[in-house]
């Protein structure tokens, strides 16, 4: 097992229920649906890929590749930029803020990472010998 990606996933699903719970009684009186949905958004994907950090930390015992190891790492930082950046412009938003100050470019490329990481989760169980 890959403790690092362990930690990391229970962090993330954790801080995900938290998160979800906080939009949906905390902030939902105060954002219009399009923002409510745009923070929701972030809790989705930051939980699914917290589920596949778990799942990463598992598949790594028996498939001990360092790109197993990368893939953790690519989603840990697609949480980061993805769902953080989509946290952060609800607040933004929410504070009154229009301009996002490039803050929106941050989004696709956490999308990429995550996107990576699958790609490399996938290379690493491939090429096992």
């Amino acid at each position: 097992m890959y403790k690092t990606a362990l930690v990391a996933g229970v962090f993330f699903a954790a801080l995900a229920v938290v998160l979800g719970a906080f939009g949906a009684h905390g902030l939902k009186p105060l954002l219009t649906p399009d923002q409510l949905q745009t923070f929701e958004t972030g809790v989705k994907y930051e939980f699914y890929h917290a589920l596949a950090l778990l799942a990463t930390g598992i598949i790594y015992s028996s498939f001990p590749q360092k790109l197993v190891k990368t893939a953790s790492t690519c989603f840990i930082v697609g949480i980061l930029l993805f769902s953080g950046s989509l946290y952060a412009m609800t607040a933004l938003k929410l504070q009154g803020d229009v301009g996002l100050g490039g803050l929106g470019i941050l989004t696709p490329i956490g999308g990429l990472f995550f996107i990576i990481g699958w790609l490399l989760l996938l290379l690493g169980i491939v090429r096992k010998k």
